[in-house]
């Protein structure tokens, strides 16, 4: 396993190599290998919950300290969803990195999302162990930094794309926008979901993704982009800004 890939990507040098190697060995593999005594990633990825929590927390209150709580919570809870730490383990390459049973490996599970977020929850949680807070403040805030950079003016409002065209379509007395299932496709562990979200049996738009819950969220964004055009700058899977409508 090239963990100094690992630690090169997380911009985090493990002073206990062995805290590195438990945060990447998940329970299937553990249970496999250490049959008397497993040393798997789950409490660790207990901790970087926490960790991960109270990083993201402090990193929005810095960035925006003039928003209400309500937004900021909306940002974290974008930040830290299981779609969002999915994609920051794909960033760093945890997903080749992971220590999978044999069984897990042939179903999809380096592709699973719960996988890679509970990985990466567990990687915050070693470095917090190795290095500390601030260690850990590092590695989570540096993974957060391009979330700022769409954001070019004070005016502006945070939603996620399914809240955000529930709350459009109240406004203009619509019914709640309906979605639906098109397909499923693909083996058991490794499906693609396309939805296709509409109003009033009119379609609005579809998309796909590796869960219902994923296509919908982009579904909504489609439909969102489709209205608010140039204005809608996105910073998370889940979690978008409008500039200049406070």
């Amino acid at each position: 396993m090239k963990t100094d890939r690992i630690e090169k990507a997380a911009g985090y040098a493990f002073k206990d190599a062995k805290l590195l190697r438990k945060a990447l060995t998940h329970s299937s593999h553990a249970y496999e290998n250490q049959p008397d005594g497993p040393q798997d990633n789950e409490l660790l990825e207990f901790l970087g919950d926490s960790v991960i929590g109270l990083a993201t927390a402090e990193f929005y209150f810095r960035a925006f300290p003039d928003r209400t709580e309500g937004e900021l919570s909306k940002l974290k809870a974008s930040a830290t969803s299981t779609l969002a730490l999915a994609g920051q383990a794909r960033r760093i390459k945890l997903d080749k990195a992971i220590l999978l049973g044999r069984g897990e490996e042939k179903s999809g599970g380096r592709t699973k999302g719960s996988i890679l977020a509970g990985a990466f929850e567990a990687l915050a949680g070693a470095i917090f162990l190795d290095g500390g807070f601030e260690a850990a403040r590092a590695f989570i805030h540096r993974l957060l930094a391009p979330t700022l950079k769409p954001i070019r003016t004070e005016t502006f409002q945070i939603n996620n794309y399914k809240s955000a065209l529930q709350e459009l379509f109240q406004k203009a007395n619509f019914p709640a926008p309906a979605y639906t299932t098109v397909t499923a496709k693909g083996p058991e562990h490794k499906k693609t979901f396309t939805v296709e979200v509409s109003l009033g049996g009119k379609p609005l738009a579809k998309a796909k993704g590796p869960s219902k819950k994923a296509a919908e969220q982009k579904a909504a964004q489609k439909a969102l982009k489709n209205y608010l055009g140039r204005r809608m700058k996105e910073i998370s899977p889940e979690a978008f800004i409008v500039e200049g409508d406070e």
